[in-house]
Formats: structure tokens, sequence, C-alpha cells
């Protein structure tokens, strides 16, 4: 019996793993089940946090290198707009007892940031103890996908982002530092997201029932 609660979930991995897609699954089976639940993304998620994430994407395509944002500059507008969706979203949905589904959060920071870019993960960690507080997931999907299955899906991508133009020794690099955070870690499930059949989301469902007792 399914007894109301705030509960977190983080779906993280690299672009072409499926991992809007499922959030979105997630999504739609708990409301079919008439769970309380949000669906959000990072960067982004409410007004202000999806502006800078548009001046994040926006810097990014410029063709002036000269222009381009510094990293720690870059860092720090992704720290900005999770600062803004933690206060303004996904906190308070947690403090309604709601279901919270977020397209990426921390873990893309340090994948992306510390191990592909290699900012300092000091400068992360001392900016996140204050923005998070004791705020955690409650479970991580971390999804797998082999370089093929990425490469079809980010072909049919109508609209691209900055994400979807890095060098295939990136997305590489990015899914093992995944792998490597999510490792001996509880809460952490990582997921096979090559196929394209239904037996990822039942998955993920079957994971997520067990611990909200759907």
């Amino acid at each position: 019996m399914y007894k109301k609660k705030p509960f977190f979930i983080v779906f993280e991995g690299v672009e072409g793993c499926g991992k809007s897609y499922q959030s979105k699954k997630l999504f739609n089976k708990l409301k079919k089940n008439k769970i309380d639940a949000i669906l959000t993304r990072e960067p982004g998620g409410t007004k202000s946090s999806e502006l800078i994430r548009n001046l994040i994407l926006k810097d990014y395509f410029s063709k002036n290198s000269k222009e381009k944002f510094d990293k720690y500059t870059d860092t720090l507008l992704y720290l900005a707009a999770r600062n803004e969706h933690i206060i303004n979203k996904i906190k308070p949905a947690l403090q309604k007892k709601k279901v919270v589904i977020c397209d990426r959060f921390i873990d893309s920071t340090l994948a992306y940031q510390v191990y592909g870019k290699k900012v300092d993960i000091n400068f992360i960690n001392n900016i996140h103890k204050k923005i998070l507080g004791d705020l955690k997931p409650n479970l991580v999907f971390v999804l797998k996908v082999s370089e093929k299955s990425s490469r079809t899906r980010l072909k049919k991508r109508k609209t691209k982002n900055r994400y979807d133009n890095f060098s295939k020794s990136f997305y590489a690099k990015a899914q093992k530092s995944f792998i490597k955070i999510a490792k001996d870690k509880k809460n952490y499930f990582i997921l096979e997201s090559s196929s394209n059949d239904n037996t990822l989301q039942e998955k993920i469902f079957d994971i997520v029932n067990k611990h909200l007792n759907i």
C-alpha cells in the first residue's frame, strides 16, 4: 500500500542514453497510479534556471572561441541554475510529499565538469555544501549506452544542444565517470539502455515500486 512521502529520483547518463525518455515514462506511469509526482530537469526546471540554461547553451555555439566562458564561469552558471531549481522547485515539492523525478543532477556536474573539464572538485563540493544542505536523491538511475545506440538517437534529434556535439572520447570518458560515481552505492542502479524495447522502463518501475510500495 502506497503511503505518501517525499521521494527524489534522478536519471543520469551521457547524451543519447534515453534518460529524458525514461524519466517521462516513469512520470507517466506514476501519474497513472495516482502518485503525486513532478518531472523536472537540470540545468533548468524553473523560469530563472531555464534562462541560465539558454545562456550556457548559447555560449557553447559561439563561433568566437576568445569570447567563450571560462570553465569556472560555466560551472558557476550550472550551480546558480541548480540553486534556483532546488529553492523554487525541488524542495517545495518534497515538502509537499511529492515524488520528484529529475533529468540530471549533481553527478552530471562531476562527470562533465570535474572528470571531463578538470574543474577542481573542492570548488564544486564547497558550493554544493551550501546549496544542497541535506538534500540527496533517494534513487539514482545511471543509464549505460553503447556508442552506436547513442549516435543513432542523437542523429534523430530535431533540436540539438551543446552536449550533442562532443567527441566520442568525451562521451566514453563521461560514461566511465558516471559508472565510477555509482559504484558500490546502494541507491544507485546502473542499467543497460542500448536496446529500444520496453524492458528497461519495466525494470525502472519495478525498482521504484519496491521503494515506494505502490
